[in-house]
């Protein structure tokens, strides 16, 4: 998962640190009605993004009997301090039965325990409840791509302010649009669609293992010829004609997420897991690893597309068994954090890159 990069011109809001706060405090400490301002400008600042979110103080999740996963991603989530500004500024539901099943207010109550207490870590027992009775089970495994868009989808459902619903879709969003052309006339048809995560394969068509990052997207973007079995009907041609299946990137929002899928499902309804070894880089510009025809976006839409990793969910395990944890950048400290459960410690650049595709993460 990555964030916007800081370098496109003017596309970043200033943001103002805790130390720039207090030094601007102290400068104005004679001028009574400056220094109600600098109070009035700070307790604003704390109400969008919580004293823990300044502090970046970094606090566990007890697992619950296989809550690993969802753990991880509520880690990822509530580090994310541009998804903490719209948490904060929800609608609190008015009865106390309708607060213990609204995920949005669930997540919050969380939030707000991990950064007020002084333990190591705290129990999402609450937060998994409030899951279960919307038929989230628990203590089950979990693919973490399937986890996540459940998790967004419920927190959408049940935020009640439009311009909150209208913020969050903004934050994770992507938007692709499809292409099909005829091969034997011009007939073309073209769909927009979005999507909350690139579900990006690690394996070509042939089976054989990518090498980079870059090259699962290249792979996920390269029109593909729809022949044989695969025709489409040409309404102009009035039969079925082969077709050139394309993507093309439109908007890619704040918060991009990346699926690497690593758990392949074969027609006998097997699965498993490939394990083999994925670079990927702390910055990522889609400039540089996409073409022109893989994108339909104007030059100020395209400014946006440098990222800086932010989040790993890393699985560690066969898919019949396994475990998850986070590795986090925090966008206040800089510092990369592991996030097991309950153990968090932090962690350097190199002990990302185990993430690459050791079978395991220890």
């Amino acid at each position: 998962m990555g964030q916007r990069s800081g370098r496109e011109e003017g596309s970043k809001k200033p943001e103002v640190t805790l130390s720039e706060t207090m030094e601007a405090e102290i400068e104005v400490q004679n001028n009574k009605e400056e220094i109600e301002e600098v109070k009035a400008k700070n307790q604003k600042l704390r109400s969008v993004f919580g004293m823990a979110d300044l502090k970046n103080e970094a606090v566990g999740l007890y697992n619950l009997g296989q809550t690993c996963c969802l753990n991880s991603l509520l880690q990822v989530f509530l580090m994310n301090i541009h998804f903490t500004r719209i948490l904060r500024r929800i609608t609190v539901p008015s009865s106390p039965a309708k607060r213990m099943s609204n995920v949005p207010y669930q997540m919050l109550l969380l939030l707000e325990k991990m950064q007020c207490g002084k333990c190591k870590a705290v129990y999402p027992k609450d937060l998994a409840y409030c899951l279960s009775k919307h038929r989230v089970e628990l203590f089950v495994q979990y693919d973490a791509a399937q986890l996540f868009l459940t998790l967004w989808n419920l927190l959408k459902k049940q935020m009640k302010k439009p311009e909150l619903v209208e913020e969050l879709s903004d934050l994770y969003t992507i938007c692709i649009q499809e292409h099909l052309a005829c091969q034997k006339c011009s007939f073309e048809i073209k769909s927009n669609s979005t999507m909350l995560t690139l579900p990006v394969p690690v394996l070509d068509a042939n089976s054989h293992k990518l090498r980079t990052l870059e090259d699962c997207l290249q792979y996920f973007f390269r029109p593909e010829e729809l022949t044989g079995q695969n025709k489409c009907f040409c309404q102009q041609c009035g039969r079925k004609t082969p077709f050139l299946q394309s993507m093309k990137l439109v908007h890619l929002p704040q918060t991009l997420t990346l699926h690497l899928k690593r758990f392949c499902f074969e027609r006998s309804s097997h699965s498993h897991k490939l394990g083999h070894s994925l670079p990927f880089p702390q910055e990522l510009d889609f400039r540089e690893v996409l073409t022109e025809n893989q994108c339909q976006a104007d030059d100020s839409e395209k400014a946006a597309w440098q990222y800086e990793l932010f989040a790993v969910v890393a699985h560690s395990g066969s898919t019949s068994f396994g475990h998850y944890c986070a590795y986090i950048r925090s966008l206040t400290e800089c510092k990369w954090y592991c996030f097991n459960d309950s153990h968090v410690c932090q962690v350097s650049w190199d002990d990302v890159k185990c993430t690459y595709g050791r079978s395991n993460l220890n």
